[in-house]
């Protein structure tokens, strides 16, 4: 298991609570900040797009927690971890799952949220001898004594033999949750054979544009989306309004066209 981080903000700050029963969510792949093929660093206007869209759940892939070199090779380059840089002051709380470690620093998956984190781990669904993954499981507890909600982020490997793999290990995990326990799968799963729907469907997931449209969406490349490469699964949970953010500024943001889907308890 790789480390997880966790910042926890003040649970008594003031404020009126109400309850919650539907909620937006996001799934991004950064690329790191950078465009893509690397041309340019762009974080700062990534972070601008997310807080555009309010959602209260953000997954993130591919997002650096450390780096020793670029702070010197770029001036807008953040102080601080770069999902902490994207939570800003909108989601207080947020987790980093750090899959691969490397000598300038390491990157891996990021939950952003507006709602308690009360756990969470990074399930090392690497292949040995090939690149690092991971997922990263938070739990979230929706406020005024609101359920828990398991929010899973994923980024499966680019070799199908490897993602079959982990999503083995992805249901294994998936079965060791209560039966009703309501659940977010969100990420890059990098599959353009559109297998995992067969090997998710008998842990009651369901993909939330295969439900509504009758195929996941076109994300990748982000200026002229061809692949279905990212998903958004739930159990236990109603979807609405699945949207693909493919126009600008996102698709000069990402090599990845983000997704957003309301969910509703």
């Amino acid at each position: 298991m790789n480390r997880a981080e966790q910042f926890n903000p003040d649970d008594n700050a003031p404020g009126t609570v109400n309850a919650v029963r539907r909620f937006t969510v996001l799934t991004v792949n950064t690329h790191k900040g950078f465009t893509a093929l690397n041309r340019r660093f762009i974080l700062p206007e990534l972070r601008e797009a997310v807080r555009s869209v309010s959602a209260d759940v953000v997954f993130l892939q591919e997002v650096h927690g450390t780096h020793e070199h670029h702070p010197q090779r770029y001036s807008n380059w953040p102080t601080m971890p770069q999902y902490e840089f994207l939570a800003d002051t909108l989601w207080p709380q947020f987790a980093y799952g750090r899959n691969a470690v490397y000598p300038a620093g390491d990157h891996g998956n990021a939950l952003l949220s507006k709602f308690q984190i009360i756990r969470h781990d990074n399930l090392d669904v690497s292949i040995s001898g090939h690149e690092n993954r991971g997922i990263l499981h938070c739990v979230l507890r929706l406020p005024v004594d609101g359920p828990e909600v398991h929010a899973i982020c994923i980024h499966l490997g680019l070799r199908e033999t490897h993602r079959n793999e982990q999503l083995k290990l992805l249901t294994q995990r998936l079965a060791e949750l209560p039966s009703d326990a309501p659940v977010i799968v969100a990420g890059d799963f990098n599959d353009w054979r559109q297998r995992a729907d067969a090997m998710l469907k008998p842990c009651g997931l369901r993909e939330v544009f295969a439900e509504l449209h009758g195929k996941p969406a076109r994300s990748f490349p982000a200026r002229l989306p061809a692949l279905r490469l990212d998903r958004i699964y739930v159990r236990n949970l109603k979807a609405s309004r699945p949207q693909v953010l493919a126009a600008r500024p996102w698709s000069h943001l990402s090599d990845h066209a983000p997704l957003s889907v309301e969910i509703e308890l």
